[in-house]
């Protein structure tokens, strides 16, 4: 059992445990955890200062849940001692809130011991855009997530522990809470599949590994680099030792140098992708309908041509015209309530436009991969899922056995056995993923499919949506794996209008925040008409040396941006050279501030030498 102190009975001694730094809020020393068979955690120490920011990071199943549950106090460990300061409030936002007995989501949030002021529920309520007198039996995961929110952030903590807080969030709400967490004067830890979200906010890092935990005082930013140096380290060990490491983690099976080399790779086919389709897209974002292919592999799948939908008295879309390519990766962003669901149901045929027409391609076969799960039950085997109970499952024309497929994606394989019910959350999201990618498609529609994902699930996801010969529809908020993933961005607002944009969530975001062109003043009525200027034939000596020396220039801009995260991620620079540390996140800042802005300028320049037929 857990033997609860205060810091005021602690020695000295046990205080020198903590590397420099004002003295913890909570710790947990020596934590040991039975789960199942064997020990969960076995001699962790894991301490939160008054001012930390942490990500905490780690497979699915590694315990990230347990752990938050074992700090909050919600459970009880086999070993150890769980330390808080008098007074401290610690809060928990599960990634499930239990609304079990609330008829109302007001109910929920402001039930329990020691409930939060209703005013106070109701102000973060009304910042979030919900509606708490919302019945808990017909809440979305959406209404369901802001509720909890709303009573988590009401509770006044002092250490905040939030279990994926994006899930189900659209990003007006996602860009709320990362305000919200930047102003809190507390400390909070956060669980996320979100890289951006990781990113903005996290000063350190501790990262569960094989049943132990580490800590580096990087942010989210450096955590790759660090990973890489230690699985490096780790590498090198075992070679000496003249013994074969057992690794545990998916992309150590084939090697640092493996992965990075293969990130690098999957980067520079997507970037060749988009700059490929800005070179197909006139200057308003509106592809040429004119062009045309005899390569079977570029010709249209889904043509939109003049739509317009319009529910109630609301437009969602007016004149909306796009041709989607073979091969294209589409994301569809924007907040909840402007139509990203039906514009997705438009381009698969699902539902009609009002006005105007879409043309699917003949040959079209998709699947879906939603939020709901509906396909897996939890009686079923992880084998009755996967090959109706057999041996073998057929991938792509390749015969495979279930157990080695299973491995691909980062499954134990005796785990064939399993039901599915016994599966977490993102292990039933990871098994889904292996079952529809083992189906004959050329069109891939993906609902939300990172939510309850680990990191390394989402670099296997963003690597097989990068292999996959057809067409991808994704709709999602995660804005980094957008980034990483689509070469065009179908941005809604909510105006009618579709902004259409070559590249990720982050070429759509300047887009937006791109001052605006001032209008045209009116002319007076005694001047004469100006002489139609002639026609531009080709690029200005300076436009076409910018379009001929850019390409090098980002990929100058890229290694010295990789140069300098490699020289933050050393664990120990923060605490040898503080100043040296905020140079460096300054310099890389600017770098990557100078890369997009190459990149923006080669793209408009490409889409000018295609409108000159040049």
């Amino acid at each position: 059992m857990t033997c609860a102190v205060s810091f005021s009975d602690l020695s000295r001694q046990s205080l020198v445990r903590f590397p420099a730094m004002s003295a913890p809020v909570l710790s947990y020393e020596g934590l040991g955890l039975v789960q199942g068979s064997g020990w969960l955690f076995r001699e962790l120490d894991v301490y939160v200062g008054e001012r930390d920011r942490l990500a905490l990071i780690g497979r699915n199943g590694a315990g990230k849940t347990t752990l938050f549950k074992l700090l909050a106090n919600k459970i009880d460990s086999d070993e150890g001692r769980r330390t808080i300061v008098p007074g401290t409030n610690v809060v928990l936002l599960e990634q499930e809130p239990d609304l079990t007995g609330c008829e109302t989501l007001r109910d929920y949030a402001i039930s329990g011991d020691s409930p939060p002021q209703l005013h106070e529920v109701e102000a973060i309520a009304d910042q979030l855009g919900i509606d708490l007198s919302r019945a808990c039996a017909t809440a979305s995961g959406g209404e369901r997530r802001r509720a909890a929110i709303a009573r988590a952030l009401s509770l006044s903590p002092d250490v905040l522990l939030l279990d994926e807080p994006t899930n189900h969030l659209d990003l007006g709400a996602i860009e709320w809470l990362e305000n919200w967490l930047n102003r809190f004067s507390g400390a909070f830890i956060v669980i996320s599949h979100d890289r951006t979200f990781l990113t903005r906010l996290t000063r350190e890092t501790l990262w569960i590994d094989r049943g132990k935990v580490r800590r580096a005082e990087v942010g989210f930013g450096g955590f790759e680099a660090w990973q890489e140096k230690i699985f490096a380290e780790e590498e090198r060990a075992a070679h000496k030792m003249d013994a074969k490491l057992k690794i545990e983690l998916h992309w150590l099976e084939r090697g640092v140098t493996a992965r990075r080399k293969r990130n690098q790779g999957r980067l520079e086919k997507l970037n060749q992708m988009r700059a490929t389709r800005a070179a197909m897209m006139g200057p308003t974002g509106i592809a040429k309908m004119s062009i045309e292919s005899d390569d079977v592999r570029s010709k249209s799948v889904i043509t939109a041509e003049g739509v317009s939908k319009t529910y109630g008295d609301r437009t969602l879309f007016k004149d909306f015209t796009l041709r989607i390519q073979r091969g294209d990766r589409i994301g569809i962003v924007g907040s909840n309530g402007t139509g990203k669901t039906t514009l997705l149901k438009l381009l698969t045929g699902e539902i009609a436009p009002d006005t105007g027409n879409i043309k699917l391609a003949k040959s079209l076969n998709g699947i879906v991969i939603d939020q709901q799960r509906a396909l897996l039950s939890g009686d079923k085997r992880v084998r009755d899922v996967l090959a109706d109970g057999g041996d073998w499952v057929t991938v792509l024309g390749e015969k495979k056995h279930i157990k080695g497929y299973l491995k691909e994606f980062l499954f134990d394989p005796e785990l064939s056995e399993a039901r599915v019910a016994t599966l977490s959350g993102g292990e039933q999201a990871r098994l889904l993923l292996a079952r529809e990618f083992a189906r004959h498609s050329n069109l891939l529609v993906l609902d939300e499919p990172t939510n309850d994902l680990d990191l390394e699930t989402l670099d296997l996801l963003q690597e097989v949506i990068s292999d996959y010969d057809g067409t991808v529809l994704i709709v999602s908020h995660d804005r980094d794996f957008l980034d990483r993933t689509v070469t065009l961005t179908l941005g809604l607002s909510g105006s009618g209008k579709v902004d259409i944009v070559a590249g990720g969530y982050a070429d759509w975001e300047r887009q937006r925040s791109a001052p605006k062109a001032a209008p045209a003043k009116p002319k007076p009525a005694a001047a004469e008409v100006p002489e139609r200027p002639k026609a531009q034939t080709k690029l200005s000596y300076k436009d076409q040396r910018d379009y001929d020396l850019l390409p090098a220039r980002v990929e100058e801009l890229g290694a010295a941006i990789a140069d300098a995260e490699t020289k933050l991620s050393d664990p120990d620079l923060y605490a040898k050279n503080a100043v040296r540390f905020a140079d460096l996140t300054k310099e890389i800042e600017t770098l990557r501030a100078e890369r997009d802005a190459a990149e923006e300028r080669w793209l408009t320049l490409a889409e000018m030498v295609e409108t000159l037929g040049g």
